[in-house]
């Protein structure tokens, strides 16, 4: 199909050379002038604006920074959304705000132009063999409209569940592993300070749900199973991450992430968690969440 794909930096460049290799017609464009010698240098065919790449498109790849520049490529005074073809549909791939995407879908709604948001993980070495994993979010026939170009781009493709689950999903997943980061830096650095040697720190790490995440291993059987009797009761939990914070704070660590947990642990006590399993700490986070 007749592709046009606006944003030809670090993911969208792979990406859209993916996509001309799977056979469909790609135009790209970026407002970088470097992107877009880069983009021609590697064999691609590039527009002189944003106008010119639709023009004939029946798909409009939008793979950019930020919410706002989403919004000015295609609703801004030089937008794209007045220069596309009846049918045409955009196929937006960015990671901004879950509101920003929902207002964006529903002004694109207004002129009559459907929107699939279809945000990726992985890296751009995912992106250059086509390896990415996509979430995406729209109608059951808009969806099967963009697959071919899914199915390219994307090692594996999930629906989300409708119109907006998809950058949602790529949102949560993305507060998930960044804040993992933070606390997987504070208990590496913990380690050092112990004098524990990095590698065998690693080796058990990896081994427990510290390593392994609570989803494959803690969460399937107990609280997503809404079996909260203990396997570990909540209260050692607590009595363990005190201990951890309290010696962090006596080798000289500046850790946050551990504290910001502790809180949570600690209401959960008060509230009179202590005996259940440790994974009611979600329980306890989806009541203050006004959750049962």
């Amino acid at each position: 199909m007749n592709v046009a794909f606006l944003g030809l930096g670090t993911m969208g460049a792979p990406m859209a050379r993916v996509l001309s290799r799977g056979g469909h017609a790609v135009t790209g464009y970026d407002v970088d002038d470097d992107a877009r010698r880069r983009f021609v240098a590697e064999g691609g065919v590039v527009a002189r604006s944003g106008a010119e790449a639709v023009r004939s498109a029946e798909v409009v790849v939008t793979m950019l920074p930020e919410g706002r520049h989403v919004r000015a490529a295609l609703l801004g005074e030089d937008g794209v959304a007045q220069h596309l073809r009846p049918g045409a549909l955009v196929l937006e791939m960015s990671t901004i705000d879950p509101r920003e995407s929902d207002a964006i879908r529903s002004a694109l709604a207004a002129a009559g132009i459907g929107m699939v948001d279809a945000p990726v993980g992985r890296t751009s070495e995912h992106a250059v063999r086509g390896e990415l994993l996509v979430m995406a979010g729209g109608t059951p026939a808009d969806l099967e409209r963009v697959r071919p170009l899914l199915d390219l781009v994307g090692e594996r493709t999930v629906d989300c569940g409708g119109p907006g689950t998809g950058i949602r999903m790529k949102i949560v997943n993305n507060f998930m592993s960044i804040a993992l980061n933070a606390v997987s830096a504070e208990a590496l650095t913990l380690a050092e300070a112990s004098g524990l040697d990095l590698a065998r720190t690693l080796e058990v790490l990896g081994s427990t749900p510290a390593g392994q995440g609570h989803f494959t291993t803690t969460y399937p059987g107990k609280v997503l199973a809404g079996d909260l009797s203990p396997a570990f009761q909540l209260r050692l939990a607590h009595k363990d991450l005190v201990i951890g914070v309290a010696f962090a704070a006596a080798v000289g660590l500046d850790t946050r992430v551990g504290p910001a947990a502790l809180a949570w642990y600690q209401e959960a006590m008060e509230r009179g968690r202590g005996g259940e399993d440790w994974t009611a700490l979600l329980a306890e986070v989806r009541f203050r969440a006004g959750g049962a």
